[in-house]
Formats: structure tokens, sequence, C-alpha cells
């Protein structure tokens, strides 16, 4: 519950939108079959620009993170 806590404030939101970017770099650098990681990296940065959470729902909160953060306040 911390960790979901954790990935709904601000910094879990810095946090999945440069682990997005960093991921597609090192894909783009890898190249060849790395290419793969662009998928779930394209994946990291939407989450953390739309600000939303994947894994709220499986601890039972609701997948906006702005009404995570209302619950945990």
């Amino acid at each position: 519950m911390s960790f979901v806590r954790f990935m709904s404030s601000p910094a879990g939101r810095w946090t999945r939108s440069l682990a997005g970017i960093a991921l597609g770099v090192a894909a783009v650098a890898l190249g060849g079959a790395w290419l793969w990681l662009l998928a779930p990296a394209v994946v990291f940065m939407a989450v953390g620009v739309l600000d939303v959470c994947l894994l709220a729902p499986l601890a039972g909160l609701p997948m906006s993170d702005p009404k995570v953060r209302a619950i945990a306040r």
C-alpha cells in the first residue's frame, strides 16, 4: 500500500516518467532485438504524463492519482 501511495505522489510520477525515458533511450541505443523495450517505455511515460497509477486497482484504490492522493490524506 505504501508503494502505491509513493507511486501516486508527484515524486512517483516523476520516477515513472524518468524510468520510461531511460528505458526508451536504452532501447534505441542498444537497437536490434532490444527495441521491444520501447513498448513498456511508452507505457511508463504515458502513465507518468497522464497521472494514473496502474497498480492502484490492485490495492483497491482508484487509478487516478489525484483521487489516491485525496484518500491518502
